[in-house]
């Protein structure tokens, strides 16, 4: 039986990412309740970081121990990444120790490499090019507050990174309209949108460079940092060219009033959102940071088939 991996969401079908999903919010009704079931005891998640992370790391760990197992974490050198031995080697030995692994990279292809020899499910906790956990934990807190995802219009403010690529991914998957407000320069690369076609030739992907007209009908206005990790050299270039693109609350009045506030966290509190917004009424942005830790724990149960 092939092993299944979440490199990107097109590892998934549709009905999948439904099930997944099912299955997180199953077991967070249950977590609500004081109930944690130990559907994964004397499983282990092993966590190979090229980057650092707050709520990756951690939501995967939480997620694993409250499963009733335990996680390893690996640096790149632990990891023999940085070249001590191949990948190959690496890939095949430590998934003979593991259950599940994460990979947090800066490559894409480094994930797509190490999963092609592991045994064990790989799931991306986030590379240059895919975020898949971070879109399906959006979907989850997207479904929570405004029920049926169909038809919903999700407007990201930014660029086209690996956060709202994987969204545009979601949003194709689930029937979702996706806009993205972005400044002239920073748009999809053609290869994505050729691909997203390909898959999902009915999707409603549009983009705009005009913020204000984006959020006009937006049910979830969303925003990510305007660097990245690993696009410092490049900060004070974005910060220029995305001014005019900050989530305030001048912007949020352009939205309907019942459109709700998301920002993948960490945020830049003062740059591509202000803090008015970020603790105004239609912000759910710790709701969606706490079910970083739901959906793993769903997913871990969907991928072991506990």
């Amino acid at each position: 039986m092939k092993t299944q991996h979440l490199t990107s969401l097109y590892d998934l079908t549709p009905a999948q990412l439904t099930d997944l999903l099912d299955r997180a919010t199953a077991l967070k009704s249950l977590f609500k309740k004081g109930e944690r079931p130990q559907l994964l005891q004397g499983h282990v998640l092993a966590q190979l970081f090229e980057k650092p992370s707050l709520r990756t790391r951690n939501s995967f760990e939480s997620a694993m121990i409250h499963l009733g197992g335990g996680g390893i974490f690996l640096t790149t050198a632990e990891a023999g990444l940085n070249g001590r031995e191949s990948l190959a080697d690496v890939a095949r030995v430590l998934s003979s120790f593991s259950d599940i692994i994460t990979m947090r990279t800066f490559s894409h292809q480094l994930i797509i490499d190490f999963s092609g020899h592991s045994s064990c499910p790989v799931i991306n906790g986030l590379s240059d090019e895919r975020h898949p956990c971070q879109a399906l934990t959006d979907l989850l807190t997207i479904r929570e507050v405004c029920g049926e995802l169909k038809g919903r219009h999700l407007v990201f403010v930014g660029d086209g990174n690996n956060v709202s690529m994987s969204l545009a991914i979601a949003c194709a998957m689930t029937g979702m309209k996706m806009t993205l407000a972005v400044p002239k320069g920073f748009e999809y690369g053609p290869e994505f949108l050729e691909e997203l076609t390909r898959r999902y030739p009915g999707h409603q992907t549009q983009q705009l460079h005009d913020p204000r007209k984006a959020v006009a009908t937006a049910d979830i206005v969303y925003t990510d940092v305007w660097a990245s990790m690993g696009q410092e050299d490049d900060a004070d270039r974005r910060k220029s060219a995305f001014a005019e693109f900050q989530v305030n609350e001048a912007l949020m009045k352009c939205a309907p009033k019942s459109a709700f506030f998301m920002h993948d966290l960490p945020a830049k509190r003062g740059l591509e959102v202000t803090d008015d917004v970020m603790e105004c009424s239609q912000s759910i942005v710790f709701q969606q940071a706490e079910n970083r830790m739901h959906l793993a724990r769903g997913l871990f149960a969907w991928l072991l088939g506990k």
